[in-house]
């Protein structure tokens, strides 16, 4: 989906593309009672995508090949979230 050497504008427009997924993902949990969204997985033909909240209303999307270790990933990216939320 994100290619190296795509233009930032790309990289902007899928970033808050997923924002709004992950956003509609927590209104849902809330309002269903399902507690706090810690991480969105997205599969596409071309990537996949694991999107995870951050404090203030950010947050960050780690973007893999379409067949990548996801679930490793998904492990790995909490101690990544941890570290930006003590220095947001």
């Amino acid at each position: 989906m994100v290619q190296a050497g795509a233009g930032a504008y790309r990289h902007r427009l899928i970033g808050a593309y997923q924002g709004l997924s992950l956003s509609i993902a927590r209104r849902i949990g809330a309002r269903h009672g399902g507690g706090a969204v810690e991480s969105l997985i997205c599969r596409y033909s071309r990537a996949a995508l694991i999107l995870r909240p951050l404090k203030d209303g950010y947050y960050f999307v780690l973007a893999l090949a379409p067949h990548g270790a996801v679930a490793d990933a998904v492990r790995r990216s909490e101690e990544t979230r941890r570290l930006i939320d003590q220095e947001l």
